[in-house]
């Protein structure tokens, strides 16, 4: 399968038009005209007519996690014994 323009993986793009699909199936409405009656196909016509909007989150670290990391990082000082 070839990669879909303005995806960075099939497997995203994939993704991105199942979860379209699935909100076509909940009731929201298509934003192109299509022949077809099934979610996957519209959504695959909205995506490849560039409909969709989508954005890849970005992955927030709680403070935990960058304190951990801040400490792993850390120079350790000379030890006075």
């Amino acid at each position: 399968m070839k990669l879909v323009e303005g995806f960075d993986s099939n497997y995203r793009y994939v993704l991105v038009a199942a979860r379209r699909a699935r909100q076509l199936q909940n009731g929201a409405r298509p934003v192109v005209e299509s022949h077809s009656r099934k979610p996957c196909r519209i959504a695959e016509e909205e995506l490849r007519a560039g409909k969709v909007k989508w954005e890849i989150p970005q992955v927030v670290k709680t403070p935990l996690e960058s304190a951990s990391e801040v400490l792993d990082h850390a120079a350790v000082g000379d030890a006075d014994d």
